[in-house]
Parts: C-alpha cells; sequence; structure tokens
C-alpha cells in the first residue's frame, strides 16, 4: 500500500506545479515517466539480488531509497532535481519492493497464490488513492507547504517499510502443495526469453496495458464530455470507479485464475476489456453517465486482472527458482 504512494503523483504535482508555474505540464509529467521506467528497472535489479540476499533486505533498501528520493524532492529547486529524486530514487524504490513482496508471500499460499498474489497487487494499486488521499488532506494550500508534506511522508515511508521488513521472508524450500510447472521444467530468464509463449503473454500483457493506461490517462476529460454539468465531485467518484475496480479486479481475477487457470482467465480479462471499450463508446455517443460508470468499472475490473495473471503465470509456467528475476 505504501509503496503504491508513487502512483499518487497527479496529487503531488499540483502543488508543485503552484510553485513552478514556469514548468510546462510535459516537463513536469515527465517525473511520472521517469519514475515508471525505473519502478521497471529497480523490479528487474531487485529481482536480480534477491538470488544473493533476502528479500527483507530488499525492502530494506527500498526504505533508505524512499526516505533520500522524498528527501531530496522536498529540497529541490530545479527539473533534474526533481527527476533525480521523484523518478529515479522513488521509483527504483518501489521497484525493489513491489518484487520483494510478490516473490515472498504468494509462496507461503501454494493453492491461492492467485489470490494471494490479487490481494498484495490490490494494496498497491489502491496506495495511489488511499496513501495519496491522506497527504493531500496533510498538505496545507499555501505555496510551498508540500514540502513539509513530502519529507513528513518520507520518513513515514522508510519507518512502515523498515517495520514490515521483519516479517516477510521466502519459504526456504518450495511448498508440497505448489503448482508444478507448466513447461515441465525450472527455466531461468534467458531461457524464459527464447520461449514463444513468453512472447505471446508479454505482447497480451503490453496491449492491455497500453489500453487501460489510454483510458486511466484520459478519464477525467472524458466523464467531462460525458456529462458537462457534473458536479467536480460527481466527476471524481466515477473517475474513481476505475481505480475501485482496478483493485477489486486483481482479486477476483486472482482467484480465478487458482481456479480454471490461464487460459479462462485471459479470456476473462479480455471480454471486460472488449465490454469496457464498447460501454465507454456507447456513453460518449448517448451522453450517459451511467453507462460511463458500468464502461469505467468493466475496464478497471481487466485492467486489475493483467499484473495479477502475470504474477500467477509466470511461477506457473516458468517456476519459482528463477521467479523474482523472470517476473
Amino acid at each position: 500500500l505504501f509503496a503504491g504512494f508513487v502512483y499518487a503523483w497527479s496529487m503531488l504535482s499540483a502543488p508543485i506545479a503552484a510553485e513552478f508555474p514556469q514548468w510546462s505540464s510535459a516537463r513536469l509529467s515527465l517525473t511520472f515517466t521517469v519514475c515508471m521506467t525505473f519502478f521497471c528497472l529497480g523490479g528487474l535489479a531487485g529481482g536480480a539480488l534477491l538470488r544473493r540476499i533476502s528479500s527483507r533486505f530488499n525492502i530494506r533498501v527500498a526504505a533508505v531509497l524512499f526516505l533520500a528520493g522524498f528527501l531530496l524532492t522536498a529540497r529541490m529547486h530545479s527539473a533534474a532535481a526533481l527527476y533525480l529524486g521523484y523518478g529515479v530514487l522513488c521509483g527504483t524504490a518501489a521497484g525493489f519492493a513491489y518484487n520483494a513482496v510478490m516473490s515472498a508471500v504468494p509462496r507461503w499460499f501454494p493453492k491461492q497464490q492467485g489470490l494471494v498474489s490479487g490481494i498484495l497487487l490490490m494494496g498497491f494499486g489502491l496506495g495511489g488513492m488511499f496513501i495519496g488521499t491522506f497527504y493531500t488532506e496533510l498538505t496545507p494550500t499555501d505555496i510551498g507547504a508540500w514540502r513539509g508534506s513530502l519529507q513528513l511522508m518520507g520518513i513515514l515511508m522508510a519507518v512502515v517499510l523498515a517495520v514490515c521488513s521483519f516479517f516477510i521472508r521466502t519459504p526456504e524450500t518450495a511448498a508440497p502443495a505448489e503448482k508444478a510447472v507448466s513447461f515441465g521444467a525450472e527455466l531461468s530468464p534467458w531461457r524464459m526469453l527464447r520461449s514463444p509463449g513468453f512472447w505471446c503473454f508479454f505482447l497480451w500483457a503490453t496491449l492491455l496495458s497500453a489500453a487501460g493506461l489510454a483510458v486511466i490517462g484520459q478519464a477525467r476529460p472524458i466523464a467531462l464530455s460525458v456529462g458537462p454539468s457534473l458536479t467536480t465531485g460527481k466527476v471524481s467518484l466515477i473517475v474513481g470507479m476505475i481505480s475501485i475496480c482496478n483493485g477489486l479486479g486483481r482479486i477476483l481475477v486472482g482467484a480465478l485464475y487458482d481456479r480454471f487457470g490461464q487460459k479462462v482467465t485471459m479470456s476473462v480479462v479480455v471480454a471486460l476489456f472488449l465490454v469496457g471499450a464498447g460501454v465507454i463508446a456507447a456513453a460518449s455517443a448517448f451522453r450517459s453517465p451511467p453507462l460511463l460508470i458500468g464502461g469505467y468499472v468493466a475496464l478497471g475490473m481487466g485492467y486489475g486482472g493483467g499484473p495479477t495473471t502475470g504474477a500467477s503465470l509466470t511461477r506457473d509456467f516458468f517456476g519459482s527458482k528463477h521467479y523474482s528475476v523472470n517476473f
């Protein structure tokens, strides 16, 4: 939940933009691009380190990086310092924590790895909404007041991750009830990359992620175009349905994967995307907010199902031995 705070960039960026009006929106939004890039790189680096060090050590590294990143961001006066603090350091920290938790915790629940992965991913996905809302309420509206709030968040983040690290560890041996690897062997990252099945899933996940982000990035303008007379509160509620259903979808799809496997699960995820896209198009055509809510619910559920399917499928198809890097 706390590691997912990096997704609250839209809440953090508004007071920063108010203090630096000379910065263009493109210049400011590049921060989140850098953050997501280093989130992916941090996950890969953290996964490689998990071969040699414990998951709890990775989480402690994330705690230190988050503290350094938020403190640097709170003191920055240039875009370069913002990119380094929030983009590089906080993005890398989120990747370290994300991979460490997803590699360790589901293995304690061999018969329900999809469901447990979904619950964990729901926490990460909702971090921006819940912790971001807390941050917004904490921050006064005065110019520059965000700096003190961000320093406090950095300290709080470091404490929470450091304390939680004592409770997270990987089982020393694979649980006997753990699923057999579908390909019949534990695949190293290089063998996985030579597998056609991997590239088919990689393409599937990339396309669904792109489709979901395309709508999520324009969710508010779409809502305003469908209902120009809607109040700000109602628009926020409608847009928030994507985040809520994104979280719920991760749990439901995880349970579905445990019960029916990847073929049924992936088909359901695609169906949710198609239904969501169709209903959103109908809402735009008929200027119907209720239809738009239905479309956002379906799309949010489908979007949330992608990461959960990936987390479960990676272990199911390619094994647990190299999971942290493969994932």
